[in-house]
């Protein structure tokens, strides 16, 4: 949301804007690629999902597969943090379909993802399912009324966060709370956090106090 100029009434700055990425494709398939395999990825790790698969399945080698997980995960956020993603789209836009530099521009927009690197084997029926599920979700959300949006309701922390730098708020649907600052511009909430206005604005009150701190 943005406009040229002040809109008398309203509270939300004219020239403020946002990103809100609550569908991060390579981070949903990582956290299920997690759940579905049980794997125990060291470092600092988001918490299981709240709707998991309901089937698990056994990895090859669960210790490579975990760090691997680890490595993939910390790629995926830092690209996702810091991806200006519209040159990348005109730039798509001026290459030929099916061309290798069309596929290149393609993964670098893509960034790291487990497919690229195992192959698409854990992405069965259930997860397009779940897939469905969440994409069912957002739209009901979506759908509610504007003051009712957690960006508006959280409004009086959101605006202290984006002058601190603030530009994409990055939510994950796991259990609980996990609030991290991703690259200089960026937060990572779990739904049930961006969900609770109390708990959204503390988050976004850590975003400003850590920018301003320069920690």
């Amino acid at each position: 949301m943005r406009s040229a100029r002040p809109i008398p009434g309203n509270p939300w700055p004219h020239d403020m804007s946002i990103s809100v990425e609550d569908d991060p494709h390579a981070l949903l398939e990582l956290l299920w690629v997690r759940d579905v395999y049980g794997l125990r990825p060291p470092g600092d790790v988001p918490p299981p999902l709240a709707d998991p698969p309901t089937a698990r399945r056994s990895p090859r080698d669960a210790t490579a597969s975990s760090n691997a997980w680890s490595v993939l995960w910390r790629g995926a956020l830092t690209h996702l943090a810091d991806l200006d993603p519209l040159p990348l789209i005109a730039k798509i836009e001026s290459t030929a379909p099916g061309s290798d530099e069309r596929r290149a521009l393609l993964e670098q927009l893509r960034g790291p993802t487990w497919r690229d690197r195992f192959g698409a084997e854990a992405f069965d029926a259930s997860f397009s399912d779940w897939v469905s599920r969440r994409v069912q979700e957002r739209v009901a959300g979506h759908r509610a009324p504007l003051h009712e949006h957690p960006e508006r309701r959280a409004l009086h922390t959101l605006i202290p966060a984006w002058r601190a730098g603030l530009v994409r708020v990055i939510e994950i649907p796991c259990r609980g709370e996990f609030t991290r600052i991703a690259g200089s511009s960026a937060l990572l909430v779990t739904a049930e956090t961006r969900a609770d206005p109390e708990r959204y604005a503390e988050a976004l009150t850590v975003f400003a106090a850590r920018a301003q701190s320069g920690s």
